[in-house]
């Protein structure tokens, strides 16, 4: 590692699981107004669900559904010019059949005071120092211990000091302090996040300040942005409030962001089609609202998942800024 040059890295994640990395110096920096360069170009029904910076001396873990974290050095990731699309990950990873990567996270150094934050289906949340990450093994280790039917569903890096909030496939949300979550090793459990009714799971979980407004999309089409403080803070363990209305008109929670005015969003069908919106162009409404057409779906047709989109072109401005 010694004869690695260190070095910022572009690295892109696309939502089919291609990653690549490229130096960040091939984004020039350009005048405000400029142009842009793309990043990386993918196929028509893909497009890039992550991308940040990190030096080539960085570590990046990567969480499976089935609860493993694998992790690679910046370094060791394939590098590819902005025309390619990068490999797969599943080429790069010991993945089971079944598994697939729930979140990648960048990762400078395994220091205290760091935490990783985990999400389950079931409901169940947990926070691990990220200490207890920093001894891989190849085939992966235990980042969470899930119970039978279980899932991972969302993780991010935190200080321990933010604020949760969930969301459920049959409309419900909790918001709470993640302080309210004690620390607890590699292989525990969790504790209860969210109280969930029969037949409900937690679908989304975001990271919020009230700053930003959740978006929340059901499966027919419709969404809705909700101001994040309209969801009262509850206690850990709570069933929640309404984040949206799951009637036969909108059908179940697809999922729900976090998100700005400056954002843009990517609906994907369970039919393969895809659209792109301005979090500008959707209209808030409050919490008990049943939402607006966000997509026109076909006969038969469901919408199957949404992310925000990475900027894969250069942000203007006097220097390179990217996404972090």
């Amino acid at each position: 590692e010694d004869l690695i040059t260190e070095e910022e890295m572009v690295v892109t994640f696309t939502h089919a699981g291609y990653i690549k990395a490229q130096p960040v110096t091939v984004f020039n920096a350009q005048r405000r107004g400029g142009k842009g360069k793309m990043a990386t170009t993918t196929k028509e029904e893909d497009f890039v669900e992550r991308m940040f910076c990190a030096s080539t001396h960085a570590y990046c873990l990567f969480f499976s559904n089935l609860g493993k974290v694998f992790w690679q050095k910046v370094y060791q990731l394939p590098q590819a010019g902005r025309g390619a699309k990068g490999k797969p990950i599943v080429n790069m990873l010991s993945l089971a059949p079944t598994e697939r990567i729930t979140a990648v996270l960048p990762v400078r150094d395994f220091t205290e005071g760091q935490f990783v934050c985990m999400v389950t289906s079931h409901g169940v949340v947990k926070k691990t120092p990220v200490m207890e990450y920093s001894r891989p093994r190849s085939q992966g280790i235990n980042a969470i211990n899930l119970d039978p039917g279980d899932r991972l569903v969302a993780v991010g890096l935190s200080d321990g000091q933010r604020e949760f909030m969930l969301f459920t496939r049959h409309g419900m949300a909790v918001r709470f302090p993640e302080a309210k979550t004690r620390a607890m090793g590699r292989n525990a459990r969790g504790v209860r996040g969210i109280s969930l009714e029969e037949n409900d799971r937690v679908i989304s979980a975001q990271w919020v300040d009230s700053s930003q407004v959740i978006l929340t999309t059901t499966a027919n089409g419709y969404g809705k942005l909700t101001e994040v403080d309209e969801y009262r803070r509850t206690n850990r363990g709570g069933k929640g409030v309404i984040a949206i209305q799951t009637n036969a008109r909108n059908g179940d929670v697809v999922g729900a962001l976090a998100v700005t005015e400056r954002d843009e969003l990517m609906l994907v069908s369970d039919h393969g089609t895809l659209i792109r919106i301005a979090i500008n162009s959707i209209r808030r409404t409050g919490r008990n609202a049943q939402g607006v057409r966000l997509i026109n779906l076909g006969e038969g047709e469901q919408l199957a998942g949404l992310a925000l989109i990475a900027d894969t072109e250069e942000e203007e401005g006097e220097q390179t800024d990217l996404p972090q």
